[in-house]
């Protein structure tokens, strides 16, 4: 990626979208009214307007322009993919008894769980009104099926976060729920609704899943490495929250009797100790786990960038693959 690139790669793809997504926005905010449930517009207000990069629509914006795409299905796919994004935090929090999302209360500590799920449950309905305003039951099987794989996801890391037998096979199954599935169903969709080649329509859904994963994984390496001033997160979260994640899953795997003992007692039964988060952040640069994350996000946005080949030759396709190097240049 160009260093001296005075615009970071979403901000360029915002701007070179910005009709398109002012245009998604304005329909944002008329498809979350509600006649009849004021509190829904208030609860969804609160976290589509907390200044999030409105990354997935934008994917599913530039696929479709990329592919030459002419008509107005794409805001509405945009729209779609925002909505199914938005009801997942709103879930999310509640699960995860969160208290804040992008350094502002969460909607379940404003309001109450019940108005977080039953708010989330809403805008899967909305979602689902727009994917069949644009007659297209390719593109209703891609978003029902990624809509059910971030369920899936979630539910599948609500057992696994704690259990030491999870591999990395299954924490990759996790990121693909919770994460990457909704970057390849945008990506997807874009090329579907632009009656794109089926090699390009693949390559944007390969595209889409490498990058998710990289940013997953970016983010979890973070986690232990990261500055909480530019994070957002206190480093050792994931610790403390006894969430297994790639860096810890890498030691476990390695891990003499003594060490797993160590893994049980902290993770397992979650008795943490004064000096806890030192071990293991010691054990981890013991077997390089820390490194090996990285050289996998890495791998994985090199996976991104190779799928744009088959792309047509565009400059948003140079920015989607700037975009996946910039997913990972946290970590250099």
């Amino acid at each position: 990626m160009n260093q001296v690139m005075t615009q970071k790669p979403h901000e360029l793809l915002a701007a070179t979208l910005s009709a398109e997504l002012e245009a998604v926005n304005l329909l944002i905010r008329e498809r979350m009214a509600s006649k009849h449930a004021p509190r829904i517009p208030e609860v969804t207000a609160h976290l589509v307007e907390a200044g999030g990069k409105r990354l997935r629509p934008m994917l599913t914006l530039a696929a479709a322009r990329m592919c030459g795409y002419q008509g107005e299905h794409h805001l509405k796919l945009a729209a779609t993919v925002e909505f199914i994004h938005t009801a997942t935090l709103l879930h999310d929090d509640v699960v995860d008894e969160s208290a804040q999302r992008r350094g502002r209360p969460t909607a379940n500590l404003l309001w109450d769980n019940k108005s977080s799920v039953l708010v989330g449950d809403y805008l899967f309905a909305r979602s689902f009104q727009l994917m069949v305003d644009t007659g297209s039951l390719r593109v209703l099987d891609i978003l029902a099926n990624a809509s059910a794989t971030i369920a899936e996801g979630e539910v599948l890391q609500m057992t696994a976060a704690t259990d030491l037998k999870t591999t990395e096979e299954i924490y990759l199954q996790v990121v693909r729920g919770k994460t990457a599935a909704l970057f390849s169903a945008a990506t997807e969709v874009g090329g579907v609704i632009a009656g794109a080649p089926e090699a390009q329509v693949k390559a944007l859904f390969d595209y889409g899943d490498a990058l998710g994963i990289a940013f997953q994984i970016a983010d979890d390496l973070l986690d232990y490495q990261g500055d909480a001033a530019k994070t957002g997160k206190n480093v050792g979260d994931d610790f403390r929250e006894r969430k297994l994640t790639l860096p810890v899953i890498k030691a476990i795997a390695q891990a003499t009797d003594e060490e797993r003992a160590f893994w049980e007692r902290t993770i397992g039964k979650g008795r943490q100790e004064e000096g806890d988060l030192e071990q293991a952040l010691a054990l981890m640069a013991k077997y390089g786990t820390l490194e090996a994350t990285r050289e996998d996000a890495f791998g994985w946005s090199a996976k991104a960038k190779a799928a744009m080949a088959q792309l047509p030759d565009h400059p948003i396709r140079a920015m989607l693959s700037d975009l996946a190097d910039y997913v990972v240049s946290r970590l250099n």
